[in-house]
């Protein structure tokens, strides 16, 4: 990693100094409603964990940029900003780490909200364990499902004879995170509940410091999380019947890192698009998508023809308010 990037990725999660240059605002939206035709120039975004590295990163290039602009970005958890915020007209975006849900999408319709969704980046869902649990470098995707289902696997030696008898401790996300919904169809399946007796939270840092904590401890989160934290926590290859394969940018991008690689998406109302900040915001926002800003904070960026089709989708839903 160059020093540029890592000095990048530290500007960005400084929180206090985004605020305090004006740079980017990023807060907590209860109450926060969107007034249309107002004066000021804002931009309300909430939404997946996950997706929040590129949206901090794009809201600072942007506002930098435009500095009369107030972009708020807040971690929700996909599900969250959908339910709490996006789909009752109180955000313009809602960053998700999974598709929109049907009964999501009712909801939206229920308040006159019509989301356009836009893919943002590709993640690498990573699993990791402690740095000193060397014991385990590789799991199957069955063994996965053994230790997350509920009613599975209670220590180490439950899944393979030769591991630890130790149990367990788990940290996740919580059940209104994306991350946590696409973990939960792609390795529990929906034979199977994923386990509740887990430490559950929506601030992948926290899972970070919990699995760094603890010899026998296990988490999973976007791979923009681990790419922070490779010395202090260790990330477990996934074999899907094809070998073994590392969580990595190049692997998610060619497709080999199964079944763990997945889309991240930005949905917006296309009401928040009669609002020019909001258009031009957005326009940016999938112009960046395609840059190395994606890779800066852990992701792979779109194609340029991916790139091609959002801009094409926000022309047609500008041209639909205005």
């Amino acid at each position: 990693m160059s020093e540029d990037t890592s000095r990048r990725r530290s500007e960005f999660s400084r929180r206090g100094f985004l605020a305090a240059a004006g740079v980017a605002s990023v807060t907590g939206l209860t109450g926060c409603a969107r007034v249309f035709g107002s004066e000021n120039r804002q931009v309300n975004i909430a939404g997946s964990s996950t997706v929040f590295p590129i949206a901090e990163a794009v809201a600072s290039d942007y506002t930098q940029k435009n500095p009369t602009v107030n972009v708020s970005v807040s971690k929700t958890g996909s599900g969250g900003g959908f339910s709490n915020f996006f789909c009752p007209g109180m955000t313009d975006i809602n960053n998700a780490s999974r598709p929109i849900a049907d009964a999501e999408r009712e909801q939206c319709a229920d308040n006159g909200v019509d989301p356009v969704e836009f893919v943002v980046g590709t993640d690498a869902l990573t699993v990791v364990v402690n740095d000193e649990a060397n014991w385990v470098d590789c799991m199957t995707v069955d063994e996965l499902r053994q230790v997350w289902m509920a009613g599975g696997a209670k220590q180490w030696s439950d899944i393979r004879d030769e591991w630890p008898d130790e149990e367990f401790k788990l940290f996740g996300p919580a059940t209104v995170s994306g991350t946590f919904d696409y973990f939960r169809e792609t390795i529990v399946g929906e034979e199977e509940n994923h386990r509740n007796d887990y430490s559950a939270t929506e601030k992948d840092r926290t899972i970070v410091r919990g699995v760094r904590g603890s010899q026998y401890a296990m988490g999973y989160f976007g791979f923009a999380y681990y790419s922070e934290n490779p010395e202090t926590v260790k990330a477990v290859a996934i074999d899907d019947g094809s070998g073994c394969v590392e969580p990595s940018l190049e692997t998610a991008k060619k497709g080999t890192y199964r079944p763990l690689s997945r889309p991240l998406f930005t949905y917006v109302s296309k009401q928040s698009l009669a609002d020019e900040t909001v258009r031009d915001f957005v326009r940016f926002y999938l112009e960046k998508a395609a840059t190395d800003l994606v890779s800066e904070v852990g992701y792979v960026p779109i194609t340029d023809e991916t790139l091609e089709e959002n801009l094409n989708k926000l022309d047609a839903a500008v041209e639909d308010v205005q």
